[in-house]
């Protein structure tokens, strides 16, 4: 069974320019329009992914008032569907009306084809981006954000929130090994909010943020007189805890000699305050975070074997964003959102390319990098729409700009990467991917095979 093309929609009253853009989009299902009405019916018939409209139609070829408004009625009938805008006529003024009015992009006739066919398959492809992100929403529904407060379509963070849910109502210690920004203290408040000390207290301490000579004061708490400056009993951090629970995040920064004592409260549930002689008996409950390889610092003698077993008896890794195909969109509009209606309410949207950068970025940074970017990017923008710019996300490297330039190039890039997302969403299931991306599970191996990818 053949595959069905997406759907590309011509508005141009040229027949000779008709034929030439038929002929040019051997990928597409290309559907002809010469006038507003044929244009509003085959967009109300077809519903085409992409639409290329010439302004200047019948009667006012000379002009640009019919162009402007079919543009006008398809993003109001279909506001998803990505128009690219063709005019000769005021190409500046045309151009920058056309995107406030909601066109993806704009051309400036003459025709060149190569370009204007690069044009519509990174529109494409972002339709197919947004309609996935869409199809995932809706299937997930209330479900996409988990854990009552973390954003996710993707598989890889859905496993985690099992785990959590699963762990959250034990009393195990957890240890959360992830990169620096991808959301591990959230996961702690997680197995908090999921456990039945849900009602006690939840402390959070960053062990590489606390001096060394000031961290066992911190976490045991001190007696009065026990060293200078200490005018008072001060309880620690596991003390306060009690009844709650204590995350201590960047568990590896703990040096030596404090890993023995914190031990030693593991194996028997007491505590001694720095110059104290009491044993004080404490219910608190760890979870632990690192972004180090332990066992590595095990084997260097840096942190001792018998504390990690003790603090990891359930190990959750974190994903990375960019191991989360589809999240930096979703949790990208969250900040928005958020930051929007806080700093700069005019803000409403991202651009369509904006998103595009956002979904390829690969977030060194993870979900910390996301957010601040956006906030940046909320706080300069000038218009209604956050752009690359904004962002600092605009293509500038060298691979970018020569895969501009390349069509061929542009499209194994594209390809590439939907498929490897589809199956990582997937879980490198072959027919559930080839259902995903629209093609057969021969074309889907054909393609693997082409691309030398694994499922």
């Amino acid at each position: 069974m053949t595959e069905a093309k997406p759907k590309l929609l011509i508005v141009e009253d040229d027949e000779g320019l008709q034929a030439q853009l038929k002929w040019a989009y051997e990928d597409f299902e290309v559907i002809l329009a010469a006038t507003r009405e044929e244009a509003l019916t085959a967009i109300r018939a077809e519903e085409p992914a992409v639409v290329t409209l010439d302004l200047g139609l019948p009667p006012d070829p000379d002009g640009t008032s019919e162009g402007f408004a079919v543009l006008e009625a398809i993003t109001a009938m279909k506001p998803d569907t990505k128009v690219i805008v063709a005019s000769g006529h005021g190409a500046r003024e045309s151009a920058l009306r056309a995107v406030e009015q909601g066109a993806y992009d704009f051309y400036q006739k003459p025709v060149d084809i190569d370009t204007l066919g690069l044009i519509v398959q990174r529109a494409y492809r972002l339709h197919q981006i947004e309609t996935e992100n869409k199809r995932l929403s809706e299937k997930v529904g209330e479900d996409r954000t988990v854990l009552g407060s973390m954003i996710t379509a993707a598989p890889e963070m859905a496993k985690v929130a099992r785990t959590i849910e699963r762990v959250g109502p034990t009393n195990v210690s957890v240890m959360l090994l992830g990169a620096s920004g991808t959301g591990k203290e959230l996961l702690a408040r997680a197995v908090h909010d999921s456990s039945n000390r849900q009602g006690g207290a939840f402390i959070a301490i960053n062990c590489a943020a606390i001096p060394e000579n000031l961290l066992e004061s911190e976490l045991f708490g001190h007696e009065k007189g026990a060293f200078t400056g200490a005018v008072k009993m001060t309880e620690g951090k596991i003390e306060l805890a009690s009844g709650g629970t204590l995350f201590l995040d960047e568990v590896g920064d703990i040096p030596l000699p404090l890993q023995v004592k914190l031990l030693r409260f593991l194996q028997e549930r007491t505590i001694e305050r720095i110059g104290g002689r009491k044993q004080i008996a404490v219910d608190t409950r760890i979870v632990c975070a690192t972004h180090q390889n332990l066992e590595a610092m095990i084997g260097e003698g840096t942190f001792r074997e018998d504390l990690f077993y003790r603090l990891a008896e359930i190990v959750v890794k974190v994903p990375t964003l960019e191991e989360r195909p589809g999240d930096a969109v979703l949790l990208a509009k969250h900040f928005l959102a958020r930051f929007a209606d806080e700093m700069n309410p005019k803000v409403k949207g991202f651009a369509p390319d904006a998103l595009t950068a956002i979904d390829a970025w690969n977030w060194p940074g993870n979900v910390r990098e996301l957010e601040n970017r956006v906030k940046r990017a909320v706080i300069m923008a000038d218009g209604k729409l956050v752009s690359p710019e904004d962002l600092d996300l605009s293509e500038t490297d060298d691979d970018q700009t020569e895969t501009a330039l390349n069509l061929k190039a542009a499209r194994e890039q594209a390809d590439r990467r939907m498929i490897r997302q589809a199956l990582s969403r997937s879980e490198g299931n072959i027919s559930s991917t080839a259902k995903m991306l629209g093609i057969s599970r021969p074309t889907l191996y054909d393609l693997l095979k082409q691309y030398d990818l694994q499922a």
